[in-house]
């Protein structure tokens, strides 16, 4: 008997957060992000979440809304999410005031992605107690939804911002209004606001080991938080994240990925102190490493294949994997796993190859009555039909 495996994922797009080595000119790491972009458009991705980080040296964009204005402008099909922004950093009305103008300003192709933030160094700078963070976030996330959805003018005060009287001076683009999203890793925080306020989930962590042993009931919880508020959710509104290199052989791609994979896994030890390849010491060992964990894909089309199942068979399915964006191999070889996926994955996951497929192998099984039949036809033509 054949395994069952939940449908989808039938979305694809990537989360740019993103990671440039330091050493590097800023301003060109950022004209490269913007031009991929451009080449993701025309592969016919669906989707980009643009990160928000203030420190580290690494994750360069500090206003993901500045990047999709610019990327959008240069873009006809992409959609683009904030992924995500820190809400305990900015103040409700201006934030949902920011969104409201990208939706307008790309017509209807925004997507706000919220969450806590990710490095306490940011919040350090700031003032803010990392402790605090998370309810922080729920409390914003409450005022903006609000302003979003409300007809009355939305009063609210905590000990961190203040609104009074506060509305919208334009509608949303997008009736009745641009999709939002909520960050989650392994804890069941995330799914508990995304149910409370009706939004979709963003699982930065899903690949990781304890994210991805959450998988299975981060939905439950998600569903069952919107039962008890009223709310309504979609799993098609659920996104994961994973890192994936791509070549036409597995050796080519442990090749390829030694060109950045070894700055990357420092990065993420030292700054996001997540150790993802503990005792390896050369470059084929970490990918070995990245591979055997589940974490990423440094391999074939058919390798990503794989682990797109084994997550949709984790989670019970999801709508859209998300690429994570990464310097691991030299631009060009990069480029190319983008078209490999987009060339075999993403219409192999979506069931898009089977319809070729089958034509082609129903044509060569009837090859020779289909050839007897044209030679049949052109005697008749030239004259030599027998009578």
């Amino acid at each position: 008997m054949t395994e069952h495996i939940p449908p989808g994922p039938f979305r694809f797009g990537v989360f740019l957060a993103p990671f440039h080595r330091c050493g590097q000119n800023p301003t060109l790491t950022l004209e490269q992000d913007l031009s991929l972009m451009e080449h993701l458009d025309a592969l016919g991705f669906d989707e980009a979440w643009i990160g928000e980080h203030h420190s580290g040296g690494w994750e360069t964009i500090g206003s993901p809304e500045v990047f999709i204005a610019s990327a959008a402008a240069r873009t006809r099909h992409l959609r683009f999410g904030t992924g995500v922004v820190s809400l305990p950093y900015h103040h409700p009305l201006m934030l949902a005031e920011r969104m409201v103008l990208l939706d307008h300003l790309t017509r209807g192709r925004a997507m706000l992605g919220v969450g806590p933030g990710a490095l306490p160094s940011d919040a350090h700078m700031m003032g803010i107690e990392v402790a605090r963070q998370r309810d922080m976030m729920a409390e914003s996330l409450e005022a903006v939804m609000a302003l979003l959805r409300a007809e009355e003018p939305v009063t609210r005060k905590t000990d961190w911002f203040r609104l009074q009287d506060a509305r919208l001076q334009l509608s949303p683009y997008t009736r009745p209004h641009f999709e939002v999203a909520v960050a989650a890793m392994a804890s069941p925080s995330g799914p508990r606001v995304a149910g409370r306020f009706g939004c979709g989930l963003l699982s930065t962590a899903g690949t990781q080991a304890a994210g991805f042993d959450a998988l299975a009931g981060h939905w439950s919880i998600v569903e069952k938080r919107a039962s008890e508020y009223g709310a309504r959710v979609d799993r098609s509104t659920w996104r994961i994240a994973g890192p994936m290199h791509l070549a036409d052989s597995r050796e080519q791609a442990v090749a390829e990925v030694a060109y950045g994979l070894p700055d990357w896994l420092e990065y993420f030890e030292k700054v996001a102190t997540l150790p993802l390849a503990p005792g390896a010491t050369h470059p084929a060992e970490m990918a070995e490493a990245i591979n055997a964990s589940g974490y990423g894909v440094i391999g074939t089309p058919d390798d990503a294949i794989t682990q797109l199942e084994r997550l949709s068979r984790q989670s019970g399915g999801f709508g859209c994997y998300l690429l994570m964006t990464h310097d691991w191999a030299p631009p060009g070889p990069t480029r190319r796993s983008y078209d490999l996926f987009a060339r075999y994955v993403a219409p192999g996951v979506r069931g898009a190859l089977a319809a070729p497929r089958a034509s082609l192998e129903w044509v060569a099984e009837n090859r020779p009555t289909f050839m007897g039949d044209a030679e049949a036809a052109m005697r008749a033509a030239m004259g030599g039909r027998d009578r």
